[in-house]
């Protein structure tokens, strides 16, 4: 199997996944997951398409992500796991897609506007 490369984003997260076959290793930013992701949570979200299709410990995953919180972080990295597997073979796709990741949360903070103290958020009201 070659390495599999694929981006995934999540809010301001981008992630790039270099994924071969191997013995289950998890590197982000050149740290095992254990320690950049310390939070048992957010270690389960990053191997969620590997439990889905019961591959936990068939391929090594090397990504590089920016941007972002924690948690957009590991479901960025999520979603490049998920379209690696399904670039790997197309009967991958029915079990990720059911579960939800392949797709791409477009959700992200709304711009501040001008003449007001957050996106939507006025400033108070005075009347005298």
């Amino acid at each position: 199997m070659e390495v599999l490369n694929t981006s995934g984003r999540r809010k301001t997260s981008v992630a790039r996944v270099y994924i071969t076959a191997g013995q289950g290793n998890i590197t982000i930013n050149d740290r095992d997951i254990k320690a950049y992701f310390p939070s048992e949570v957010l270690q389960t979200i990053v191997n969620q398409p590997f439990q889905t299709l019961n591959q936990v410990g068939k391929y090594d995953v090397k990504a590089n992500v920016k941007g972002g919180g924690v948690s957009g972080q590991a479901e960025a990295i999520r979603l490049a796991i998920a379209k690696a597997l399904v670039s790997e073979s197309a009967d991958n796709r029915p079990g990720l897609k059911k579960e939800g990741f392949l797709t791409r949360d477009p959700r992200m903070v709304e711009r501040k506007k001008f003449g007001k103290r957050k996106a939507r958020r006025s400033f108070q009201f005075s009347k005298r």
